[in-house]
């Protein structure tokens, strides 16, 4: 099992990353290099996650060797009575030392120092030199590669400068200070701790947050009635955001169409034109193509024509307009299936156990809602939505919790060792005095991959207006995957710093001898900068303390509430007015949706009942018509013929029929179609 263990988790963490890509972006219409920087971004900060636990336990039982080869030196050693007593000769004593017992995933030495470089160092010149560059380029508006590269040159040289300014300053300072002389592993010892300390900053403001919102959102979530009001309030928020996308689409268009009907076919620019319309939707394209005059030239005298500086704003600007229109589009769609919540308490007091829909699903059905998830099979959907689904997530809330506590107590004690204070230190040193390896990795993967949700999550939920927006089925834009993989890598590495000192395996805080892991090697000596590992590293994760009551008492989002931001809040009329304009809009989507399903079941019904006389009249029809052509090619009798061709057949009752099964369905009237 040497290196098994190391070996199958790279394969399934990149089957993991790959997975939420495919949940949150687009394979089919994003570029290929905004896709594949993301992938790596987040493969090789998922990695660091999961591969952790297994250099904790090989850390341990080397650890462990050291310790057995001490003590066998200590025996064999002579001892200071022996030089005293010459008459008397006295056998040494020899005990037996303990075993090291190798664990299952061990890593032979070598290879983890070398893994942990590659990993650290790709992942840290992505974050900061290769995806600010692809977020630049991808949100260009040029019409070639050279164009686009060159916008993003421009727009991260004050980044990039910003970042070169301050180092060579530094790097000056020491060079000139006297008593200063650093060397090169002293310099990146320096520039290491200089980003984990940026992303210990922003990890403790995201942890803070996650710790306290992901429990009660799990607690929020088994009460059906707070669910459903929610739903009502996104549904107006999101109707708001959504008029203001198609109407931004239609501006975006009216000025994509009065430069498409001015720029000819001849004309230089007409090939980025055509660029620009490949990238509206179908509809306004086909509009935009009926009006076209290709036969007219172009007269450079009387048109003013924009330039091509202008053409690239307007095509950043379709991309843009698109992107927000489907994501809203798409959005509504999924919250409309969200009153599930009130078919639950439709279906509550059910007899037959069978959970009934108002509307079927948006999505297309899975394997496991085919064959498993169904209303009469194994784990039928009543007993879960309307029983187990309660209990399970207030279990969930209750679990959850109790580890949110255990971390902000860990977080605010674990620079004491005599006594250890810290509860995960607690669990592991244990487990070590008996060497359940197992027990170990397991221990280490449940909290860091706790620390990693909270965290995660936090990042998910963050929306800064339209700029900065992570959405589910694909809606994703490249800018917000690529800053996305951007904080992942910046935050990953000083939050596992964080577990290693909750542990007590880092002994620049822990200030214990003992064998360092390999994650820590690549870090180099914290001792460099004291005052950053004895103090900034230790008293500021307290903070999380304050940061869980503010988020428990919901000041962030009564802030956001006083300067105009419309938040989830039970005891503001705004959000009652809110909640009853989403109601209002739900009923009114699910009153037009009874209307087009029972269209549907009109049409079906008649078709079949009257689908055979409908057959029989058509080939009537084309019969006549065909009697009609061989007489009128014989001109036999023109006043038949006259007769033939305006008379109807059939009687009443079968035109009625037809003509109903011809009709299309009527719009549904509102107030707002005036």
């Amino acid at each position: 099992m040497s290196g098994a263990a190391l070996g199958i988790e790279i394969v399934v963490v990149f089957f993991l990353a790959l997975f939420l890509l495919h949940r949150y972006g687009d394979f089919k219409k994003q570029q290929r290099m905004v896709l594949f920087g993301t992938l790596l971004a987040w493969y090789l900060c998922f990695l660091i996650v999961f591969i952790l636990p297994l250099d904790v336990s090989t850390t341990i039982y080397n650890q462990c060797k050291i310790d057995q080869k001490q003590k066998s030196v200590s025996t064999l050693a002579p001892s200071p009575a022996n030089h005293t007593t010459a008459n008397v000769t006295t056998a040494p004593t020899k005990s037996v030392p303990t075993p090291c017992y190798k664990p299952w995933s061990y890593i032979p030495d070598g290879i983890m120092p070398v893994f942990w470089r590659v990993v650290y160092w790709t992942s840290q010149c992505l974050t900061w030199l290769l995806l600010p560059f692809m977020q630049s380029y991808a949100r260009s508006g040029g019409f070639s590669i050279t164009g686009k590269i060159k916008t993003a040159l421009i727009e991260n040289a004050i980044y990039y400068g910003t970042y070169l300014l301050i180092f060579g300053s530094l790097l000056i300072y020491v060079a000139v200070h006297p008593a200063w002389h650093l060397s090169w592993y002293e310099l990146q010892t320096i520039g290491i701790t200089a980003a984990n300390t940026w992303g210990l900053f922003l990890l403790v403001l995201l942890l803070g947050y996650g710790l306290v919102e992901i429990p009660r959102s799990y607690w929020n979530a088994s009460r059906h009635g707070h669910l459903l009001i929610k739903t009502y309030f996104k549904a107006s928020k999101l109707m708001t955001e959504k008029a203001d996308a198609e109407e931004n689409l239609e501006d975006v268009m009216e000025e994509v169409r009065k430069i498409s009907e001015s720029i000819k076919y001849n004309h230089p620019l007409r090939k980025y034109v055509d660029t620009i319309l490949r990238k509206c939707p179908v509809e306004y394209q086909e509009k935009m193509g009926r009006n076209m005059d290709d036969y007219e030239d172009f007269d450079d005298k009387q048109n003013t024509y924009p330039s091509e500086k202008s053409l690239a704003k307007l095509h950043k600007q379709v991309i843009y307009a698109v992107q927000r229109h489907n994501r809203t589009r798409v959005q509504w769609q999924m919250l409309l299936q969200q009153a599930i919540h009130e078919d639950v308490a439709k279906n509550e007091t059910s007899l037959t156990h069978q959970f009934v829909h108002s509307f079927p699903s948006f999505e297309p059905a899975g394997w496991f809602t085919r064959f498993v998830y169904t209303p009469t099979v194994g784990l039928t959907e009543w007993y879960w939505e309307c029983l187990l689904k309660r209990w399970f997530y207030r279990l969930l809330s209750v679990t959850l919790t109790l580890f949110s506590v255990a971390v902000v107590w860990s977080e605010c004690t674990f620079f004491s060792t005599r006594p250890v204070l810290s509860l995960f230190a607690v669990f592991i040193q244990l487990a070590e005095k008996d060497y359940n390896y197992l027990y170990i990795e397991m221990a280490c993967f449940i909290t860091i991959f706790f620390l990693c949700t909270c965290v995660y999550s936090t990042v998910f939920r963050i929306r800064v207006f339209n700029y900065y927006y992570f959405a589910s089925h694909h809606q994703t834009d490249a800018y917000s995957l690529q800053f996305s993989g951007m904080l992942f890598c910046r935050l990953t590495p000083p939050l596992c710093l964080n577990f290693l000192g909750l542990i007590h395996m880092d002994s620049a805080i822990s200030h214990q001898q003992k064998e360092q892991t390999a994650y820590t090697s690549i870090m180099g000596s914290m001792r460099v900068l004291s005052f950053i590992a004895n103090g900034f590293y230790i008293y500021y994760p307290m903070l999380i303390v304050i940061l869980c009551i503010a988020t428990y008492f919901s000041l962030g989002t009564r802030c956001l509430n006083l300067l105009g931001f419309q938040q989830f809040m039970g005891d503001n009329e705004m959000t009652s007015d809110l909640i009853d304009e989403g109601k209002e809009l739900i009923r009114r989507e699910k009153r037009k949706r009874q209307r087009i399903e029972d269209g549907e079941n009109r049409r079906r019904e008649w078709k079949e009942r009257y689908g055979n006389q409908r057959e029989d009249y058509s080939s009537r029809n084309r019969s006549v018509h065909e009697l009609k052509e061989t007489s009128y090619s014989d001109a036999v009798a023109p006043s038949n013929n006259r007769q033939a061709k305006y008379s109807r057949s059939g009687n009443r009752t079968e035109r009625d029929c037809i003509e109903l099964l011809q009709d299309a369905e009527p719009l549904d009237f509102n107030g707002d179609s005036l």
